[in-house]
């Protein structure tokens, strides 16, 4: 998905100090802090900025809506959001997580407004870590030459396994596992406790484990 900033948007006054370094060459946090001036975020920095985390937002939004058809129109609208109010980010250094607020917020806002709800997730088979939790990584859009039919069956039930989760679970295992989010950042896009969210992954992982445990013993 390609998006690109809006002609009318205007570019606003940069620091003198900054004003002659070019987006590519600066720090997210500058980038940022560039955005927050001005009259209206600084044209080229949130071009810069979208570059950047375009897949971050597409990589959300499509582990939460696989489905949907219209997840393009749905990251353009995040990035509108992101233009409107990115003057009201206190901490640019929390720009990552205040962006997969904005992209998580939208998606249950409108799947609040559809009557139908489709499977959530698609994810890749888990491992087990030394210290005993289960870790994630994205599937591939084409299997490999050594996946077999058993792999697939599991990725089968892998799938159809984490869609019964409750729907808070499945928020936070994408925002910890798929997104790599800390606790914390999950319980402020969240609105719960840290110790909720913790609760939340732990009881999720137990869960998985126990309808997978078959393929994970093979």
């Amino acid at each position: 998905m390609s998006y690109t900033p809006s002609t009318s948007w205007q570019t606003g006054e940069a620091t003198n100090s900054q004003a002659s370094v070019q987006p590519d060459k600066l720090s997210n946090y500058d980038l940022v802090l560039r955005c927050q001036e001005g009259l209206s975020p600084d044209r080229s920095a949130f071009a810069e900025l979208l570059r950047r985390y375009q897949s971050h937002v597409d990589k959300i939004l499509y582990h939460l809506a696989p489905d949907w058809q219209d997840r393009a129109d749905l990251a353009q609208e995040v990035w509108i959001r992101v233009y409107r109010n990115v003057k009201r980010l206190n901490d640019p250094v929390k720009f990552r997580g205040w962006l997969s607020r904005i992209a998580t917020n939208l998606f249950y806002d409108e799947l609040r407004k559809r009557k139908r709800v489709r499977d959530p997730l698609s994810l890749d088979a888990p491992r087990m870590l030394e210290d005993g939790q289960m870790d994630w990584e994205i599937a591939a859009d084409e299997p490999g030459p050594e996946d077999d039919l058993t792999t697939r069956e599991f990725y089968d039930q892998l799938r159809a396994a984490i869609a019964d989760l409750p729907e808070v679970f499945r928020t936070t295992i994408v925002l910890r596992e798929i997104e790599g989010l800390a606790y914390e950042e999950i319980a402020e896009i969240t609105g719960v406790s840290l110790g909720t969210v913790k609760s939340r992954i732990a009881r999720a992982r137990q869960r998985l484990q126990v309808q997978l445990q078959t393929y994970l013993d093979s």
